[in-house]
């Protein structure tokens, strides 16, 4: 527990110089925002469209669409918000401050993950919760399903941790992130609309090797009521799996790593 207390407020200090960094540039922050606000209303201006020509989307309705997207939001921002460091880390190896991170007295991974949350995204954050909360009372669901979706929105949560620490790990091996992130950005924005949409082999693809249905979709599903314990016992997993696999390769990352001075 005391471990656990140390690092969060390692975190709450290293986020906080986060947000201060850009709270200086405050023209920048703007611009950031609007376009993260201007983005999110234009795609849910097309989902209305949609639905309004096609009455429904594999099934669904539009309030159930609508809350597929949402909680594609809530999984998509939440994990911007805690792993944004990841997108800086390629300047830490190139320039050797990664060797700097290696010599202090807290885990490497840790930094580099979590080493500095998102000011915009917490902005955004709780009036996306709001809206989710808003459009799943209107679907009716029971506490049990209530659990469920958390539960789920947890697992999914950890399967974005795993990427990102895949990400960073081949950031060692070859310097490369920024197009390793984007390609995982790309992929997982499948997931926007609920998998069922999509044809095999692509659903399968999403549902067990990319596994974006069950970090995005199966929530939602669950949610409604429309998974199966099977696909629930499956997600947990296949969570536990990818972060143990995450692991195992930023080891191994660890173990190819020339520090910048030799």
């Amino acid at each position: 527990m005391k471990r656990l207390l140390y690092y969060l407020r390692i975190w709450v200090f290293m986020s906080r110089n986060s947000f201060l960094m850009v709270l200086n540039q405050r023209s920048v922050l703007l611009i950031f925002l609007a376009g993260k606000v201007l983005r999110f209303l234009f795609f849910i201006s097309f989902l209305f469209f949609l639905l309004k020509g096609a009455e429904n989307l594999a099934g669904y309705n539009s309030t159930q669409t609508i809350f597929f997207f949402l909680s594609f939001m809530v999984v998509d921002t939440t994990a911007q918000f805690f792993f944004r460091e990841v997108y800086r880390f390629r300047s830490y190896v190139v320039t050797g401050d990664f060797d700097l991170i290696l010599a202090k007295p807290m885990n490497a991974l840790f930094r580099v993950l979590m080493g500095g949350a998102d000011v915009i995204d917490l902005i955004t954050l709780p009036p996306l919760y709001a809206a989710t909360v808003y459009v799943g009372k209107l679907l009716n669901p029971s506490l049990e399903n209530v659990f469920l979706y958390l539960l789920l929105l947890v697992s999914g949560l950890l399967i974005t941790a795993a990427f990102h620490i895949i990400v960073i790990s081949f950031g060692i091996i070859t310097l490369e992130v920024d197009h390793t992130i984007m390609i995982y950005r790309d992929i997982t924005s499948m997931g926007r609309f609920p998998v069922d949409i999509y044809k095999e082999p692509l659903k399968g693809i999403l549902t067990y090797f990319i596994p974006v249905a069950i970090m995005m979709t199966l929530p939602a599903k669950a949610f409604m009521g429309l998974a199966s314990f099977t696909g629930v016992l499956s997600a947990l997993i296949i969570s536990i799996l990818f972060i143990f696999i995450s692991f195992r390769f930023w080891n191994f990352a660890m173990e190819k790593y020339s520090s910048a001075s030799s």
